[in-house]
């Protein structure tokens, strides 16, 4: 790897986040030093600390040490009175200096040389298992990591960890921050770390690799860096991106990828299966973690926000699991007991009331997104023309008066805006039209047309369209773009 794509950690920019879920009560300078996991501090907390210590010792030494004057003193005028003592008093130091000295310089090399065996064995076994593939199947890495740690327990979980967690990265979304202060406005010339998530790398193709993560990992980004479960830092390329299944692609160079992760079937999954994520949580502090859980339900349908105006704007289709999903995992990988992709780690339920309910995006609707992506920079959609709005959300306003609707209506969509020249347009709907069935199914809010329009329909399809105009049932076919 040449060294431009090596980017040093920013040791002090992950201590002042790690500071935010520090214990307020301790002093500024254990805050400033909480995270600094160094020999001398491990010392320092199970031995005392260095200061302590040296003044202890200092005390000590000035309270014996007219003792030892006085015992000196006794011994000296004691070899002077016996007479004689003068070469044996010179010779025994001698002799004893060099044995000691012999003894140091044996221990040092023993020591010395124990260090270099075990740093070299460790560094063969640091190489070896960088070379677990990903393509691998599970039974061949197990053996292979027992080969290489045979003094430890490798259970299958551990196999699939080990085998899929290389190609799970870091995402660093990056921005120009502006700072508007009355009169003055100023923005960054440098793009620093406006956010994080995580992401996976699941396809090498020539010089490139590809990299699949959320949409809203990236949103936003001006510049995008990929932090490698090696230590390295490269930058990345935003090749598309999907609001509504909340997918992204990215672009890496591919001579920096080990390896790539193999992906599974989500279709094939049953609830109480073993569910792994893998992730970096609050941030690259802790990259590379990992938890478990299981599949806790398969198909849900989660309320999805889009615009932030607190209305609901999509339904996402997703896996349920109890593994902890923590901000900073979103665009991770859920794997299963095979260290097979099954899913992407998106969203969680943030109710303090609830534990253990998080969400992915199921890796057979990733598969599909992610060429598309590839392909075309963005998810090519059928395109009807006209602007929505939930016949409920004016129920109580002068708007629905103007409907004119039959009382069994109780759910559809208003139209609120036609697009010229769009297929809507063309097949002769109207502002105030109330859409009722797509293809004689119920339609009863704007998730459910948008739904059956995203996925059961494509563009040059036609579209059956029932709908009240004016207190009318009415029908129309539409051809869509």
């Amino acid at each position: 790897m040449s060294d431009e794509r090596k980017r040093p950690i920013d040791r002090e920019k992950y201590r002042r986040t790690a500071r935010n879920f520090t214990d307020k009560n301790q002093s500024a300078e254990e805050a400033e030093n909480q995270f600094e996991f160094t020999r001398s501090r491990e010392e320092q907390r199970e031995f005392g600390a260095d200061n302590d210590t040296y003044d202890n010792r200092e005390v000590h030494d000035s309270a014996e040490e007219p003792e030892r004057d006085s015992n000196y003193r006794t011994v000296t005028e004691k070899q002077k009175n016996s007479g004689g003592g003068g070469f044996k008093s010179f010779l025994l130091p001698l002799l004893a200096g060099i044995i000691g000295a012999l003894l140091v310089l044996g221990a040092y090399l023993l020591f010395t040389g124990t260090d270099e065996e075990e740093s070299a064995e460790q560094q063969t076994d640091e190489e070896t298992a960088s070379e677990v593939d990903s393509n691998q199947d599970l039974s061949e890495v197990k053996q292979q990591l027992e080969e290489e740690n045979a003094d430890k327990l490798i259970t299958d979980t551990t196999a699939a960890v080990q085998k899929a967690k290389p190609a799970v990265v870091s995402v660093i979304n990056m921005q120009r921050i502006q700072s508007i202060i009355p009169g003055i406005n100023t923005s960054s010339d440098e793009a620093e770390e406006a956010g994080s998530g995580s992401g996976v790398i699941y396809k090498t193709e020539g010089d490139i690799a590809y990299v699949v993560t959320n949409q809203h990992v990236v949103d936003g980004a001006e510049e995008i860096k990929i932090n490698l479960e090696s230590g390295d830092s490269v930058d990345a390329e935003l090749v598309g991106s999907d609001i509504w299944t909340d997918l992204a692609v990215l672009s890496i160079p591919s001579d920096v990828v080990e390896t790539t992760i193999e992906f599974g079937e989500s279709s094939n999954l049953l609830v109480g299966e073993p569910a792994i994520a893998i992730g970096s949580p609050l941030g690259e502090m802790f990259s590379g973690s990992v938890s478990q859980g299981i599949i806790s339900g398969l198909d849900r349908s989660v309320p999805v926000d889009l615009d932030g105006d607190g209305s609901i704007d999509w339904e996402a289709s997703v896996l349920q699991t109890d593994a902890a999903i923590n901000p900073g995992n979103s665009g991770g990988a859920l794997i299963d007991a095979n260290g097979r992709l099954i899913g992407i780690n998106s969203m969680k339920i943030g109710i303090a009331s609830v534990e253990g309910i998080g969400f992915a995006i199921p890796v057979d609707e990733v598969k599909e997104v992610t060429s598309q992506l590839e392909e075309n920079g963005e998810v090519t959609r059928p395109f009807l023309g006209i602007t929505l709005q939930d016949l409920l959300n004016v129920a109580s306003s002068p708007v629905y008066d103007q409907l004119q609707l039959p009382q069994e209506v109780k759910g559809g969509v208003i139209i609120s805006g036609v697009q010229e020249n769009s297929p809507a347009a063309q097949a002769g709907l109207q502002e105030l039209d109330v859409i009722t069935h797509l293809d004689g199914e119920p339609i009863n809010n704007m998730v459910e047309l948008r739904q059956h329009l995203y996925y059961a329909k494509a563009a040059g399809e036609e579209m059956t369209i029932d709908f009240y105009r004016n207190g009318e049932q009415q029908s129309a076919t539409v051809v869509l773009e």
